[in-house]
């Protein structure tokens, strides 16, 4: 799957190129599939990425205001009346500015700038594909921040009653709105499907209510609850005037939503930094799997930290990515998706090697070969066959296990059912040989060590060249340190020795 922001930047850069002059068009067959070109459309979207999930207004704003580190600003009344008011002024929400609101508002200011710089840090990666959502809709944008005070932008939180998710829904809920669970998945914490839900759910309860007030009490309290309160209140038409009569925490949800509105939106001004983001939603990408993969095994094979592969996909309920009809798939920062679309392949045979593989040994006992000679001797070079299995360790290669064991690579290759050289530690080898035994080490002889080096072909990447020396990634990057993997270009030279 193409990351979204992918698509317009190509077509720009591929306009730069036709400025340049109009190529034939094998020329431009050439130029684009060319591994240079991805390469540098991949860097250049990476830096961009990079820059506008730094962009920030806070700083000014907090240098303007001469703000020391140790400030905690607060305002008079007016003030926050009138900061409501302007955000009314650009919302079909009414910030109404009343003595509850002023309270909650309050009191946000005092006791959770804390959780306002975490939910801005967090933000970075929701908000921008909440809006898309919104829009698509064509639902106010002021709805992102109900996700805040549902969840505090949590996908993994679960209230006491039951509720899951970024917009925490309940199971019938969810059900009804087309998220599923089992034992692998629970889609209330997927945060792409949960906020469909919710776009629709919210959609819903405007057009029973028609004001968006009311409609936010009843996806706190359910619609029942709201038109009990609303018949209670004499047939009132504003949340206001229906409050008293609904139940008492959701008394209190729009006022929080509105303090968390503000606080959102001023947070410069009450010197509120936020926290860093760890990832930017647009420097995602995500890809679908055929087959079911351990988290563990993606970890692996692309260097990625288990962790944050676990907080990207929300919606496993443990490091499993089960298989699907219409594939499951795993997102994550742009380089490691690449990375994974690269090795694909290998992603499988390691997973089938390290959870479905049968580990048992198939050694002939020597009973057996003593009955087998009796029968027909002709077969003793056979039987003799045993087979052995090694453990990678931290620093092997295919090359330097081959040695130990006195066979050939592809010998090796061929018995593991490997189609390239990569192997990750921990992986089980099998070893196919007369003797077992790895082979006696030879006396040493001093050598002078001679520096290898390799010039980059058309087409090749780093992967491809660390398995044409036999080298892992590992190897052949710290054999060229400061080198970017990533970012190649034919006519590079690499050492490789």
């Amino acid at each position: 799957m193409i990351n979204r922001q992918v698509v317009p930047f190509l077509f720009l850069l591929t306009t730069i190129g036709f400025s340049q002059g109009k190529p034939t068009s094998s020329k431009l067959k050439d130029s684009l599939n060319s591994i240079a070109f991805f390469n540098t459309v991949e860097q250049s979207l990476n830096l961009f990425y990079s820059d506008y999930a730094n962009q920030s207004v806070y700083d000014s704003i907090i240098a303007a205001l001469k703000y020391e580190p140790s400030d905690l600003p607060t305002f008079s009344d007016d003030v926050y009346c009138q900061r409501l008011e302007d955000m009314s002024e650009h919302s079909p929400f009414h910030m109404d500015c009343n003595p509850t609101t002023l309270a909650t508002l309050k009191f946000f200011v005092a006791q959770r700038r804390g959780f306002t710089r975490i939910v801005l840090g967090r933000s970075k990666l929701y908000f921008e594909m909440f809006e898309e959502k919104l829009a698509e809709y064509g639902l106010p944008l002021e709805l992102r921040f109900l996700a805040v005070i549902e969840s505090g932008l949590r996908p993994q939180v679960k209230s006491k009653a039951g509720a899951l998710g970024l917009w925490q829904f309940m199971y019938k809920t969810g059900l009804y709105y087309g998220l599923v669970e089992d034992s692998y998945i629970d889609e209330r914490m997927d945060p792409d499907k949960a906020t469909d839900a919710a776009c629709r759910f919210l959609k819903k309860l405007y057009g029973i209510y028609g004001d968006w007030n009311l409609s936010l009490a009843a996806y706190n309290a359910g619609p029942g609850n709201v038109n009990k309160a609303i018949v209670r209140s004499g047939n009132k038409k504003t949340y206001w005037e229906v409050r008293p009569y609904l139940p008492t925490e959701t008394q209190g949800y729009v006022p929080n939503f509105v303090a968390a509105a503000y606080m959102l939106t001023y947070h410069a001004e009450h010197n509120i930094i936020p926290m860093d983001a760890k990832i930017h939603n647009a420097q995602l990408d995500s890809m679908c799997l055929k087959q079911g993969v351990h988290m563990e095994t993606i970890a692996n094979v692309v260097d990625w930290d288990l962790n944050e592969i676990k907080e990207l996909n929300p919606i496993y309920k443990s490091s499993f990515i089960p298989k699907s009809e219409k594939g499951r798939c795993v997102t994550g920062p742009l380089e490691k998706i690449n990375l994974l679309v690269g090795v694909e392949d290998s992603l499988y045979k390691v997973e089938n090697d390290k959870y479905h593989r049968i580990n048992t040994p198939n050694i002939v006992t020597p009973f057996a070969i003593d009955s087998f000679i009796k029968k027909d001797s002709s077969v003793v070079d056979t039987i003799n066959v045993n087979y052995q299995y090694y453990k990678v360790k931290a620093g092997d290669n295919i090359k330097i296990i081959a040695q130990k064991y006195g066979v050939e690579i592809e010998k090796l290759l061929e018995w593991n059912g490997l189609r390239t050289t990569n192997i990750y530690i921990g992986q089980r080898l099998t070893i196919k040989a007369k003797a077992v035994t790895p082979a006696p080490k030879q006396p040493v002889k001093p050598t002078v060590s001679v520096k290898k080096y390799y010039t980059v072909k058309k087409g090749e990447t780093f992967s491809k060249i660390a398995q044409k020396h036999n080298l892992t990634q590992a190897q052949l990057k710290k054999l060229n340190p400061g080198i970017n993997i990533n970012s190649i270009r034919v006519g590079q030279r690499f050492r490789v020795k």
